[in-house]
């Protein structure tokens, strides 16, 4: 688009039509912007500063849950205000400086509260297997890249909202570091932060630079790392906690990648403590009773009532999770990460559960799917640090798997230029093969 090759309205044109002839068996897509996007994209088009704008004319999904200029954003709620957005957030206004072109606002579940995608508006399914969800809370944004309906899009991640719908649908996605994104509204107890998803590591890296504005983020920037040593965390769970062999066996293949490429690998056995465990649960429930606030209760769903009321339940009695998040912010997270520069673990502990009307059902059931299938990932928010989630291999289902991969503060130019490597060594299919 920069040299003149195509058009920014054509490119734009082309994913509309991908979204129209997909989106109904996927459901991503709480809302999309054709009219909209496509004056944006002549608007793009036309712009002096085309040649060096690093997201000419590229379209983009944006999860309903940050402000776009003139759209509601409603959270996957009917409880929510409807009122349209008078300025962007500022992820949303980097991305557009940058030449981004919005196409479509994604769903999510109610008030992005759990690891699934359905709500009032879609139950969004997985484009590798529609009987299975594509994860959340970022799961229509998920859905949308892995189906190819858009090469970007933007998402966010409390408790590990990016990086399980990236494992999820075989696409790739990085959780931030506290501050290098402007965070959420919605930020949850700083644990919540904006990110970017996308089908390979190069696109990911440049999403990532725009939208923290440090362009030495994106792929010119990244050196290839040498000699460093990467801990291999099979299990990492709290002791009661299981993970799919098949999964674990992923972790340790791509360990052994890193180490081909010159890297020193080396198991990292200590189990996480079980009272981390407890304090991201009930930071959970902590979250949804604060996200509930000013809500009218009667158009919530069951699972949001009950979250919420759990929380409150718990706060009665002194229970947010703020001791834990605190302990493991001020030195657990570093005790425990050890002597090791990036850390690997599996990014799920299971395959994805089914695509149902989880919103639905009550507290119990909610919860159980959840904490079994995705208990990795919220204790990197809890500590504020970099995390992200690539594709390695497939399980015997024929579901992608995603590998975790971590690092201290200020490691996400480290994070990638691993990633790149292991992309190399083992490249990935771009898009599920919706037939």
């Amino acid at each position: 688009m920069r040299r003149g090759k195509t058009t920014a309205p054509s490119v734009v044109e082309e994913h509309l039509q991908a979204i129209a002839e997909r989106d109904g068996r996927i459901g991503a897509f709480r809302k999309v912007r054709a009219e909209r996007a496509l004056a944006e994209a002549r608007a793009v088009q036309e712009r002096g500063d085309l040649a060096g704008l690093p997201l000419a004319g590229v379209p983009v999904a944006v999860k309903d849950n940050v402000a776009i200029r003139g759209e509601a954003a409603r959270n996957g709620s009917v409880a929510t205000p409807s009122a349209a957005a008078i300025e962007d957030h500022p992820v949303v206004a980097r991305l557009r400086a940058a030449g981004a072109v919005v196409v479509g606002i994604t769903n999510v579940p109610e008030l992005s509260l759990a690891g699934f995608c359905d709500s009032v508006y879609a139950l969004t399914r997985n484009p590798w297997d529609p009987k299975r969800t594509p994860g959340g809370s970022s799961g229509g944004s998920a859905a949308a890249v892995a189906a190819g309906m858009v090469p970007l899009a933007h998402g966010t991640d409390g408790l590990g909202s990016l990086r399980i719908p990236a494992a999820c649908c075989g696409i790739v996605a990085v959780k931030p570091g506290r501050r290098t994104v402007p965070p959420p509204e919605h930020d949850w107890y700083g644990m919540s932060e904006n990110g970017p998803l996308a089908t390979t590591v190069t696109d990911l890296a440049l999403a990532l630079a725009v939208m923290a504005d440090d362009m030495s983020l994106s792929p010119p920037g990244l050196a290839a790392p040498e000699g460093l040593r990467i801990g291999v965390a099979r299990v990492p769970l709290p002791p009661g906690f299981t993970i799919d062999p098949e999964l674990q066996r992923a972790v340790v293949e791509a360990a052994h990648t890193l180490g081909a490429a010159g890297h020193t690998v080396v198991e990292h056995e200590t189990r996480l403590p079980g009272w981390l465990g407890s304090a991201a649960i009930t930071t959970w429930l902590a979250c949804a009773r604060t996200d509930v606030r000013g809500l009218d209760p009667r158009r919530l769903e069951r699972r949001t009532r009950s979250l919420a009321r759990a929380g409150g339940l718990l706060a009665r009695i002194g229970m947010t999770g703020t001791a834990g998040r605190e302990r493991w912010r001020a030195h657990g997270a570093r005790q425990w990460f050890g002597d090791v520069d990036v850390l690997v673990t599996p990014t799920l502990a299971t395959v994805p559960p089914a695509a149902e009307r989880w919103g639905r059902r009550g507290l119990l059931k909610n919860m159980r799917v959840n904490v079994t299938y995705a208990p990795a990932t919220a204790c990197w928010n809890i500590a504020g640090w970099p995390a992200m989630s690539i594709p390695y291999g497939w399980h015997s289902t024929g579901m992608p798997i995603g590998v975790q991969l971590v690092a201290p503060p200020g490691g996400e130019s480290l994070l990638m230029a691993l990633a790149l490597q292991l992309e190399s060594a083992h490249p990935w299919l771009r898009h599920a093969p919706l037939g």
